[in-house]
């Protein structure tokens, strides 16, 4: 498996979000495999001046009492986070990242390795976009086995519905 699905949960849509979560796991055309979830302490992506909007705090505060929980669950901070993330990414070569938006997940984590002066574990080359194969190849119904808004079962979900596409299609990803 090189393939991995990422989703970011932030407190902004601007490729410098804060990030208070990030949520993975590998793929194949047809399984899951190793997971990846971490929460980052909202103080230290603060101290390093990310962005955070009104608008996204007025929307985390419409989602269910489960979403909210992402808050305040961590001490780490985002270079630590940062750190472990790399260290799952290096656990196969040459990995691609799928994010859900060609300008979203990538994007604001690649920025978040940029502001550290940290390595990107991935070739800009092997960013995928899952939103983009959602709409050429959509599925009448998807799987919603998911708890929204947290980002390891947001990566799930995605991972799953992309493996039904795969199938359903009968492309390779590759």
């Amino acid at each position: 498996m090189k393939d991995i699905m990422l989703d970011l949960e932030t407190m902004s849509t601007g490729s410098y979000a804060a990030i208070i979560s990030i949520g993975a796991v590998y793929f194949d055309g047809d399984k899951l495999g190793q997971r990846f979830y971490e929460t980052v302490s909202l103080e230290s992506v603060m101290a390093a001046k990310f962005s955070i909007d009104a608008s996204t705090i007025l929307w985390w505060m419409r989602q269910s009492d489960e979403a909210r929980k992402e808050f305040g669950k961590s001490n780490k901070s985002i270079m630590i986070v940062l750190d472990e993330f790399s260290s799952f990414c290096k656990k196969r070569d040459n990995v691609r990242i799928w994010g859900n938006g060609s300008d979203f997940d990538n994007v604001i984590l690649g920025n978040a390795y940029r502001v550290f002066k940290m390595d990107i574990p991935w070739k800009y080359t092997n960013n995928r976009c899952f939103r983009t194969v959602k709409n050429i190849h959509p599925l009448k119904i998807y799987p919603d086995t998911h708890n929204a808004h947290n980002a390891l079962s947001d990566a799930v979900w995605q991972a799953e519905c992309l493996i039904e596409i795969v199938k359903t299609y009968k492309f390779d990803l590759n």
